[in-house]
């Protein structure tokens, strides 16, 4: 849910536009957004949206926010094809001035000059970007790891980082995602020898291998691995379509062996095909899921394999766990990076975070992406490795870099809103979270009917084999509260809060839950 903002002589420059999934705090949600409303507000000063690779949690949003912020947008190609793709679902190609970066040569938007400053990351164009103001340099990292065999693209190295560094590094806004993994996040060179040695040990067996589709290093050494062991490829899901086609047409993957339909994998001998599926994080709807569950066009049975080339993401454990288990449970074998080396991380460890400040020598540090505990962790292994100044910092916070001293100076409101069906809505506003007390504990409908009459419905409450006698007794109660009124000056909110509290008070009564109450009143 990246959003990171700039500002220098009145001007805003945006870094990135995220989203993230939603987790179970929000019912019925999929998406969540950062609340824009700071620079929605001083849209007229906000002079373009870059953005550094093409990660959902870096472009996500721009289909939801690039219109009504009305500035044009910057990327590299491999990302802006992804991104106009998403503008082209939306119908906002012809709305949304997208700009194509083709290069690392330095365009301006107001007092900002920015360069691309290619990284290694899990996936095609990852970039650093260097900010130039009439106050000082900032290096805004993006996503990154260090590298020397990343199979796709060629990163900045470490001689021309220096060299940045020699010419002055005012800030250092970096990744803090890994900071805790006390090793590198190591190469895409080494997951293609842990591959082809898993592949290489199930001969006679279907493999599957699930990873991020996004990631075109690791489908390039699929394709290598497939090629060398015999095997054809298969893809299943959407999204590696989507990625493979894109990659595809901006000069990757040329080598990439030719797929086969789901039919022809089917039909092949077990150990001639090499399936490629997205749902490593335990998406319901995804390949994996669904072949794990028996939905699917591919079949594995007891003996094949599966390999999980890429990482548990936090939060995802659960939904994980019940597609392993679902595998597990028809003897299908799995393998994980934790018992083989079939995948490495796209951020860095404390050894490359520790490389790259001793060559960029920045004045200031700024930890990004993570939560609070990397962030601080990442501002004290700085300050420890001689940077000067460190800002940990959180969502909202107004951070002045130069001139004078670094340091937070103001705190701005730093909402969250949720894609909630078709609209956006906030995240704490009253619908989604009277969804969530009811989730929580249930609901009751109270009906108020002509000549005293008094209905009851109840949804979720755990009152099953109770339910007739609760009904009873909670209508009793109501009345008796309705009848405590007569003769008060009272009117119909009175009676409706008496029936409201008398009905939650059974309800605690007989299950603990405090339920929410809707009371309607039907007219003589």
């Amino acid at each position: 849910m990246n959003v990171n903002l700039y500002g220098c002589d009145g001007k805003w420059l945006m870094v990135d536009l995220g989203m993230t999934f939603s987790g179970g705090e929000y019912p019925g949600v999929d998406l969540v957004f950062a609340d824009l409303e700071f620079i929605e507000e001083r849209a007229k000063d906000l002079v373009g949206i870059v953005l550094t690779h093409a990660h959902e949690d870096h472009i996500g949003a721009v289909p939801y926010f690039a219109a009504d912020l009305g500035v044009p947008l910057y990327a590299t190609p491999f990302t802006a094809d992804l991104v106009m793709r998403k503008l082209e679902e939306a119908g906002l190609s012809r709305t949304v001035e997208l700009n194509v970066v083709a290069s690392t040569d330095q365009f301006f938007l107001g007092p900002f000059g920015i360069s691309y400053v290619p990284l290694a990351h899990s996936i095609a164009e990852g970039n650093a970007l260097l900010i130039e103001t009439p106050y000082g340099r900032v290096f805004h990292t993006g996503d990154w790891k260090l590298d020397e065999d990343p199979i796709v693209g060629e990163p900045t190295t470490e001689e021309e980082l220096t060299e940045l560094g020699d010419e002055g590094i005012l800030a250092l806004v970096c990744d803090s995602t890994n900071v805790f993994n006390p090793a590198p996040s190591g190469s895409e060179g080494a997951v293609y020898q842990g591959l082809m040695e898993e592949v290489k040990r199930h001969t006679g067996k279907r493999v599957l291998v699930t990873t991020f589709a996004s990631n075109v290093a690791r489908l390039h050494t699929l394709g290598e691995v497939a090629k060398a062991t015999g095997r054809r490829l298969c893809v299943a899901g959407r999204s590696l379509d989507r990625i493979i086609e894109v990659a595809q047409d901006n000069g990757y993957l040329e080598d990439l062996p030719p797929l086969v339909d789901f039919d022809t994998a089917m039909g092949l001998p077990r150990g001639e095909v090499l399936i490629l599926a997205t749902g490593g994080q335990g998406e319901p709807r995804a390949a994996l899921a669904r072949v794990a569950d028996g939905s699917h066009p591919i079949e594995l049975t007891a003996g094949d394999v599966v390999l999980f080339s890429s990482r548990q993401i936090p939060g995802n454990e659960i939904a994980i766990g019940r597609v392993q288990n679902q595998l597990a449970a028809r003897g299908i074998v799995m393998v994980t990076d934790r018992q083989s080396a079939i995948h490495v991380s796209g951020h860095p460890g404390r050894p490359e975070l520790e490389a790259l400040y001793g060559w960029l020598r920045p004045d200031v540090l700024v930890p990004v992406h993570g939560e609070v505990r990397h962030m601080q962790e990442q501002a004290r292994l700085g300050l420890a490795s001689g940077i000067p100044h460190a800002v940990a910092q959180v969502n909202g916070d107004v951070v002045r870099l130069a001139p004078g001293e670094p340091g937070k100076v103001a705190e701005v409101r730093a909402g969250r809103l949720v894609l909630d069906g078709d609209i956006i809505a906030p995240a704490d506003g009253e619908g989604i979270v009277m969804r969530r007390r009811i989730a929580a504990e249930g609901a009751l409908v109270v009906i108020l009917g002509p000549h005293g009459g008094v209905t009851i419905e109840t949804f979720g409450l755990p009152l099953e084999e109770d339910m007739g006698e609760f009904i009873a007794e909670a209508k009793a109660d109501v009345l008796e509260a309705i009848r405590k009124l007569r003769g008060k000056a009272s009117g119909a909110d009175g009676i409706s809060e008496a029936a409201r509290l008398a009905a939650r008070r059974a309800a605690r009564r007989w299950s603990g839950k405090n339920p929410q109450v809707k009371v309607m009143t039907i007219g003589d």
